[in-house]
């Protein structure tokens, strides 16, 4: 043999191989050396292969086939290299066809050689895939997966049909850790794969109608443990096909909590904004699952701000068009969330007033039966930004609903001189609506036939517009604290009024009816 041919590998590695023998092999080798001769002035030969699959150790596998003519032995460790070589070289001969036949032995195959083949893959992913090859392997893998999902490898015997494959002397971590569900003991195996073999693979089980719950946990459990995710690219890489593969399946696959932490893990990565609005959407979509601690998300460089309130609005809005609303069990979980989120930004002097409004009126008004919670937010805010103008005061003041306020908060308003003075009006006002309808409700306990439809309400309701019109709040904002103090008096003492003619009128009513019976009552009896 004579090595008249050199062959620059990807710039790697130079081999000089004999021409006639690998070009009896290589379609592409015996074009790539007719060009060269047509052009070279030289005896001796030099091609250059850019993009080999496998490189210079794909190259030596390929020339130690062609001088053993045509004969090697190929294994689930290197039919990847020979197979996708193969392809990529032309090779038209043995090569192919037996690279071809021994995938049909891929049923046989025990766990590790099918782990290991898949290892080899994954650096050879463009042409694996296009070859066929990579989708054999994955349909395997992901058929032995599925098939022992409810069982534990651990605990069968190696000789095992289901399991022999899963219980090969590679494949022990699994076994070991009992903490782990038995149909997750295939999670420790996969970390070691790249990202896009994840997302084949993954998409594959989709496709298979695997358990979306048990994929929801590998993925959590990749992102924690990936052991190939290095360096900041990988990680990006790594959390962006997380994001789109739970993003691809059912909505309650993946806990609010465990969403919150990819949402931790991924943040600093700066994954694209695709990702990012979908993950923001899962988040949302179970935001009544969520817990304070979860809201409490630090505020971006760059934000002035404690906290991030622009996500959690975001969040807010994807609940919210995710149905959210219809639920009122639901809306009312997120509307006492938000008011315990309310609080704890309060404080923060950079918040400003617009953003602070935002999120008070981010839910519509059923989500909260008392806004109590709102009054002592906006307090404790007014306590803080003492330099915010009367408007923006009144402003985000206009956010509570009077009517929802208990009496003691509205009494509490009156002496607080933080808010605007007509605040005070408008909780005297809503005083006053409380006591007419109490003196209503007294009305018709006294006369049983009065119409309750009858609307006698007008000519108060015009005496009361008047009267806030005429009022100068500056003069009379110390007499309106008094009279708001009275009329909660008027309004505790009419209560406990109520209730006792109510007792009494239940009492009579039972006498009427005891009489209108036409029995009469006996003497008591002397004891």
């Amino acid at each position: 043999m004579t090595c008249d041919l050199e062959v620059d590998v990807n710039g790697e590695e130079i081999f000089l191989v004999d021409k006639e023998v690998l070009s009896s092999f290589s379609g592409k080798l015996r074009e790539l050396t007719s060009k060269t001769l047509a052009t070279s002035a030289t005896r001796n030969l030099r091609v250059t292969l850019h993009g080999l699959p496998g490189g210079a150790e794909a190259f030596e596998l390929m020339t130690r086939f062609c001088y053993n003519n045509g004969r090697t032995q190929i294994s689930p460790s290197n039919i990847c290299l020979l197979h996708c070589i193969a392809h990529f070289m032309e090779m038209t001969g043995d090569l192919l066809s037996l690279t071809k036949k021994s995938l049909q032995g891929i049923p046989y195959w025990s766990w590790p050689e099918i782990m290991s083949c898949l290892k080899r893959c994954q650096d050879l992913i463009p042409v694996a895939s296009s070859s066929g090859m990579l989708d054999k392997v994955i349909c395997s893998l992901v058929g032995r997966i599925t098939a022992v999902s409810d069982a534990s490898p651990s605990g069968s015997s190696p000789e095992s049909s289901a399991f022999r494959f899963s219980c090969d002397t590679g494949s022990t971590t699994s076994a070991k850790n009992n903490s782990i569900h038995r149909g997750a003991w295939w999670f420790d195996e996969l970390v070691v794969l790249n990202p896009d073999m994840i997302e084949e693979i993954i998409r594959k089980m989709a496709v298979e109608k695997a358990n979306h719950v048990v994929i929801g946990r590998f993925l959590m459990h990749y992102l924690k443990n990936g052991g190939v995710c290095s360096a900041a690219a990988d990680k990006k890489k790594a959390a962006e096909v997380i994001i789109d593969l739970l993003y691809s399946l059912d909505g309650s696959s993946v806990s609010s909590k465990s969403l919150f932490g990819l949402l931790r893990v991924s943040s600093p990565l700066k994954p694209s904004k695709c990702c990012q609005t979908k993950l923001e959407s899962m988040i949302g979509n179970q935001f009544d699952q969520a817990t304070l601690d979860n809201l409490l998300i630090p505020a971006p460089s760059g934000m002035n701000s404690l906290y991030d309130v622009n996500l959690i609005l975001r969040f807010l809005r994807s609940f919210l068009r995710s149905g959210g609303r219809d639920s009122a069990n639901r809306l009312e979980q997120v509307g006492s969330l938000m008011d315990s989120y309310l609080a704890e930004v309060a404080p923060d002097s950079s918040l400003k007033p617009l953003k602070f409004l935002a999120l008070i009126t981010a839910l519509p008004d059923e989500a909260r039966d008392c806004h109590d919670a709102i009054y002592r937010a906006i307090d404790l805010y007014l306590e803080v930004h003492t330099r915010i103008s009367d408007e923006e005061k009144m402003k985000i003041c206009s956010a509570i609903n009077y009517e929802k306020l208990s009496s003691e908060s509205c009494k509490h308003i009156g002496r607080n001189t933080k808010f605007p003075s007509g605040t005070a009006v408008r909780a005297l006002i809503s005083q006053q609506t409380k006591l007419r309808s109490l003196l209503k409700g007294t009305d018709q306990l006294r006369k049983p036939g009065h119409d309750p439809d009858r609307d006698d309400d007008d000519d108060d309701d015009e005496q009361i517009i008047l009267y806030k019109k005429k009022l100068d709040l500056t003069r009379e904002h110390e007499k309106l604290k008094s009279q708001l103090q009275g009329m909660q008096w008027k309004v505790m003492e009419l209560e406990k009024m109520c209730r006792k003619m109510q007792r009494q009128m239940s009492k009579a009513m039972k006498t009427r009816i005891a009489g209108s019976s036409g029995s009469r009552s006996l003497p008591r009896l002397c004891s």
